[in-house]
């Protein structure tokens, strides 16, 4: 079965059978099963996830174009849509799906349509989500496509993601979302508008890691349109693993975000860790396991080893409770960035030893270590330095993504 397409298939078996009065009868009866073992259960992951965030402006008669790319393979494709920040409902009338080909153009004959309830329209409340029905068909591992969703009317406030180290595209006013070419996306943005995941249909084996953290996460610093971001790399490397084993990655990274803190605005950082864990983490399809790497905002605005390790804790309590693992990343080096000070490093310092050795996260992904300048440990290695003193590059995200250690992302279920 190749991508974006499928064939239903149904089997029977004409059985002859002689009857008592010798009269050769025929009927049609379901075929046996093979003696094989059952099919094995399956269940909703997300397979590409990004936080909800708020965009400046608002849309109006416009079609979007959000270029996003799969982690973990499976079929019968859904998306996310998000109205989560907005201010009014939100109503779309057109919804395509296509492999993406380049710029802001899908590949021809891949474009398929999209819909909600059976409907082609769908109205989103304000602080609401919508989940499309399913698109028959396999979809494969580290696939970019393309998803296009028409707006009806004006947004009022855009929920989306903003610096996603990725160009999407917005048209010229009207409803282009089934045109496979690219002449109406004739503006360029780097934000992912109302869309929060891509769900796939995996075997119950495969999950999904969500990455909770800030512009470190959301990999800053990196190359755009080229998924250099270390959560990139980790689902690269999942996805090398034998099938049963796979996970997805979700990228819930929001560039200036804290652990601790308040709530979203227009021009704001996004809310708090602790404000949008269950919607942005919890509320995503197939979430195993999070992998925490947030706190560098929170100590450049001033919060204490005791304040970081109590947002932490409620953190660890929360995903506890709902039955997932979460691992405790290391902050990375900040020295020679405008965030660092002796006071600001001995916090990173003590919040790090706490990940490190405390034993109350499930597991530990040290990424401070695997990009610290040995000769100068406040600092990252030159080589991985995306320009500031504390944004990781390229090669700083490599190494922050093979630095996880995979076994560490499948801890036993709580």
């Amino acid at each position: 079965m190749t991508a974006f397409s499928w064939r239903r298939l149904s089997a029977s078996l004409l059985v002859t059978t002689l009857t008592t009065a010798g009269v050769v009868a025929a009927r049609t009866e379901p075929a046996a099963p093979p003696a094989t073992a059952p099919p094995a259960a399956s269940h909703l992951v997300t397979t590409w996830g990004a936080a909800d965030d708020i965009a400046g402006g608002t849309l109006t008669n416009v079609t979007v174009r959000n270029i996003v790319r799969t982690s973990v393979g499976g079929t019968d494709l859904r998306i996310r849509v998000s109205n989560a920040n907005g201010d009014q409902p939100l109503v779309l009338d057109s919804a395509y799906v296509g492999k993406h080909q380049s710029g802001a153009a899908v590949e021809p004959g891949t474009s398929r349509r999209l819909t909600f309830s059976r409907a082609t329209t769908v109205t989103v409340p304000p602080g609401a989500e919508a989940i499309s029905d399913p698109l028959p068909g396999d979809v494969p591992a580290l696939q970019a496509l393309t998803v296009s969703l028409h707006v009806v009317g004006t947004t009022g406030a855009i929920t989306a993601h903003n610096r996603a180290m990725q160009h999407s595209y917005k048209s010229t006013s009207g409803d282009y979302a089934a045109d496979e070419s690219a002449t109406a996306f004739q503006t360029e943005s780097s934000a992912w508008f109302l869309i929060d995941a891509v769900l796939l249909t995996a075997p119950e084996t495969v999950g999904t890691v969500a990455t909770l953290g800030d512009s470190i996460t959301s990999a800053v610093g990196t190359t755009i349109d080229t998924n250099r971001r270390w959560p990139d790399i980790l689902a690269e490397r999942l996805g090398e693993l034998p099938k049963p084993l796979q996970l997805g990655v979700s990228n819930e990274g929001i560039s200036g975000n804290r652990v601790l803190g308040g709530i979203a605005k227009a021009g704001s950082a996004g809310s708090s860790a602790l404000a949008r864990l269950d919607k942005d983490v919890l509320t995503k399809p197939g979430v195993k396991t999070v992998l925490l790497l947030e706190g560098i905002n929170d100590i450049y605005a001033g919060a204490t080893t005791d304040q970081l390790i109590a947002g932490y804790r409620q953190l660890i309590a929360r995903v506890h409770a709902s039955g997932r693992c979460i691992v405790g990343g290391t902050l990375t080096p900040v020295g020679g960035s405008f965030v660092y000070t002796e006071a600001k490093e001995t916090v990173r310092r003590e919040v790090n030893e706490f990940i490190r050795t405390s034993g109350e996260f499930d597991g530990v992904a040290d990424f401070d270590a695997a990009t610290r300048n040995p000769a100068e440990p406040t600092r990252m290695l030159a080589a991985y330095d995306g320009g500031d003193g504390l944004h990781p590059g390229d090669a700083g995200n490599l190494a922050m993504g093979n630095a996880v250690n995979l076994d560490s992302l499948t801890c036993s279920d709580r």
